[in-house]
């Protein structure tokens, strides 16, 4: 077992080290590293290349979680954990843990935002890891997530600051987490997830506490990046 969660882990970072923000702003003729908040995070293509580069990254970082979480769940379970994955998609994360294979998907995840933070195939240099724990959690624990969710819209539509909203969202998990009764390693989950998003926004704690953090204002038509 040992092996496997060394094999999930390490695929999990190499899934998430894939800099989708970086090349679609490549495709685009734009260093992301030297544009904006200088972040490959979906936030930063779309304030700086427009909604439809933004959305397309956070989708395929989004896509690379839930496919570090996902695969050996699917690829590694016995067949009678994987009867019940096809139509029992919202409570996925009771059958895995019935049959002991969720640490599989937590390790593949955990790997994952390490990759996406620090990846291999940009200096060791990444995002924060929000969408990428997004499609890991919709795996993993969606009704927790769909709380989280709800907390990033009231805050980012109340503030229109992305960080706060992100901030937010993320400590909001473990408190869904509680609540929902959620079994101990995806509780522990979601503590880590909060811990990594907290720690890769602490630039933003310091600017928001100073007032000098930058709201999320739409990109004009034909504006320049900053």
């Amino acid at each position: 077992m040992l092996l496997l969660l060394l094999v999930a882990a390490l695929v999990g970072y190499l899934l998430g080290s894939l800099p989708f923000g970086y090349l679609v702003a490549r495709a685009k003729g734009v260093n992301i590293f030297e544009v904006g908040s200088r972040n490959p995070g979906a936030t930063n293509v779309r304030r700086c290349l427009g909604k439809g580069p933004g959305n397309l990254v956070f989708t395929l970082d989004a896509l690379k979680g839930a496919l570090a979480t996902g695969w050996a769940v699917l690829a590694l379970t016995d067949s009678s954990a994987t009867v019940n994955v096809d139509y029992a998609f919202l409570s996925v994360h009771a059958v895995v843990v019935g049959h002991g294979w969720v640490a599989l998907g937590v390790a593949g995840l955990i790997g994952a935002l390490f990759g996406h933070s620090f990846s291999c195939f940009t200096k060791f240099r990444g995002g924060k890891g929000v969408a990428t724990s997004v499609g890991g959690l919709v795996v993993l624990m969606p009704l927790a997530l769909v709380i989280a969710l709800i907390v990033w819209l009231a805050t980012f539509y109340s503030s229109r600051y992305v960080s706060l909203a992100s901030i937010l969202a993320a400590v909001s998990l473990p408190v869904a987490g509680f609540f929902l009764h959620l079994p101990p390693l995806l509780f522990g989950l979601t503590g880590v997830i909060a811990l990594l998003v907290l720690l890769r926004h602490r630039a933003n704690i310091g600017r928001l506490l100073n007032g000098t953090e930058n709201k999320f204002a739409r990109k004009a038509p034909g504006a320049p990046p900053s």
